[in-house]
This record gives C-alpha cells, sequence and structure tokens, in this order.
C-alpha cells in the first residue's frame, strides 16, 4: 500500500480529525440556516422600510389637502403638521426623516402633494415659496420628535412634549423663512407665521400624541 494511502486512513482513524470533521459538519449546518435567515430578514426589513415611507409621505400629502386658506397669511391652516408629529411619534429617527424627505422629494417632482395655498406654482416652485420653510423643516422636525420619544418617558405626558417640540422646529423654520421671503420686519412675520397657527398646532400636539399612546397600549396589549 503506498505511503500517502496509509497516512490518510490512519489520520481518518484519528479521533480529533473524525471530531474536527463533526464539528465542520454541524456547523455548516447551523450556518447556513442561520445565514439564510439573515438574508430573509434583512430583506423583509427592507420591504418594510419601503412601505413605511410609501404609507407615511402619502398619509402627510392627504394631510395636506386637508386646507383652510387664510386670507391675511400666505399660509394655509393644514393637518401637516399632524401627520409629521405622529409619524415622528411612531417610527425611528431615520425612517421618520427618511418619509419626510422622499415627500418633499415627490412634491418637487411635481406631484400634488404640497397643501393648496397662494404659492405661484408647483413643484420646486411650490416648495421655494411662502411655505418653503414650514415643508424644509418637516424631515429634521420629524426625526427630532422620535429621537426625544425614546428618551422621554413612555406616556402620554412624554409624546406630547416630543411633539411639542417638534412642532415648535416647524414654526420657526416657517416664520424664519416667511420673514426672508416676504422681506417684511420681523414682528409682522411672526404674526403671519406663528400666531395665527398656534391653537390649531396645540390641538394637533395633543391629537397626534394621543394617536400614538394608543399605539402604544394596544403593542402592549398584543
Amino acid at each position: 500500500m503506498p505511503r500517502r494511502v496509509r497516512w490518510w486512513r490512519a489520520l481518518q482513524r484519528n479521533p480529533t480529525y473524525s471530531q474536527k470533521v463533526k464539528d465542520i459538519d454541524v456547523e455548516n449546518g447551523i450556518s447556513r440556516p442561520i445565514a439564510s435567515e439573515i438574508a430573509h430578514s434583512g430583506v423583509s426589513s427592507g420591504l418594510r422600510g419601503a412601505g413605511i415611507v410609501l404609507a407615511g409621505s402619502a398619509l402627510v400629502a392627504v394631510c395636506s389637502h386637508v386646507s383652510l386658506p387664510l386670507w391675511f397669511t400666505p399660509v394655509p391652516l393644514t393637518l401637516q403638521p399632524f401627520a409629521v408629529l405622529l409619524l415622528g411619534l411612531v417610527v425611528g429617527p431615520r425612517l421618520a426623516a427618511a418619509t419626510l424627505g422622499a415627500y418633499l422629494l415627490e412634491g418637487a417632482a411635481g406631484l400634488p402633494v404640497f397643501a393648496p395655498g397662494f404659492a405661484l406654482g408647483a413643484g420646486m416652485v411650490h416648495l421655494l415659496g411662502p411655505t418653503g420653510g414650514y415643508l424644509m423643516s418637516y424631515p429634521a422636525a420629524a426625526a427630532l420628535v422620535s429621537w426625544l420619544r425614546r428618551r422621554v418617558k413612555r406616556s402620554f405626558a412624554g409624546a406630547v412634549l416630543s411633539a411639542a417640540a417638534g412642532n415648535v422646529v416647524i414654526l420657526l423654520c416657517g416664520f424664519a423663512w416667511l420673514a426672508v421671503w416676504t422681506h417684511v420686519a420681523v414682528a409682522s412675520a411672526f404674526a403671519l407665521g406663528v400666531l395665527p397657527f398656534l391653537p390649531g398646532d396645540s390641538l394637533k400636539v395633543v391629537a397626534a400624541a394621543g394617536f400614538a399612546s394608543g399605539l402604544d397600549r394596544i403593542r402592549r396589549i398584543r
């Protein structure tokens, strides 16, 4: 019998070698299903995220058309802030920002997702119009609400505080943009872009917090 064959058979009879072969088989038997499960989970998570972005941007678009123009200001009353705050309360910061970013891209592309009002046109023209500051603040405001929501007490009061902080960002950005766009004094811009909306925005903050708290209770029950 050739020397190589004798050496190979002796190695196979070695208990250490046999154990290593078994270990490799066991590792392959475990690692392959785990790797397959991880890959499947990654695909499912990506599809879920894409679905949330599409559904969330559609929600903001629908709420934008629940609008009431005001004769004394180029900024209409809409339900947009409610949708923005709600998304911030119920999804993660990155997903919230991505959803509102997708909404702005849809509007910039010319889709009818922005609120009707005194804007001079559609698409980028609308985005750069008098209400542009409010619109462009949405991704940051939603991400801030989501970030705060995960760091305060998981309660209705915590949700109100988180949503209120996001709403302040929206109002301040909108007011600052409006002051530059209209070339009016700061006090006049504040009267046009903030004061008329404080009562309604307070209701939107409370409503978004109540809805998010209700969803939390449903999740805990399940």
